[in-house]
């Protein structure tokens, strides 16, 4: 269930805003709403190592890297070569 949130703003800001929300047909809190959730992803650094991996993963697919190569590169590696 949505809850609500009360910030202070400045009067100028919240007229901005209320001109952006309205240029983009959304009300001001869909705006905020979208600029928070937005705020939060970016920092997610959860979401930034899923997506890495899955980037790594696909680049690996193309080039037909499984799971022995990787192991095996693992010990050549560790073991100096």
């Amino acid at each position: 269930m949505p809850t609500q949130m009360i910030v202070r703003i400045d009067p100028e800001l919240k007229s901005q805003v209320t001109r952006f929300a309205q240029a983009e047909g959304k009300n001001v809190s869909v705006l905020v709403r979208e600029l928070l959730e937005a705020y939060v992803k970016n920092r997610d650094m959860s979401g930034h190592i899923d997506a890495l991996w899955n980037r790594i993963g696909t680049k690996m697919r193309r080039r037909n890297v499984c799971e022995t190569d990787i192991a095996a590169a693992v010990r050549a590696a560790r073991a100096g070569e």
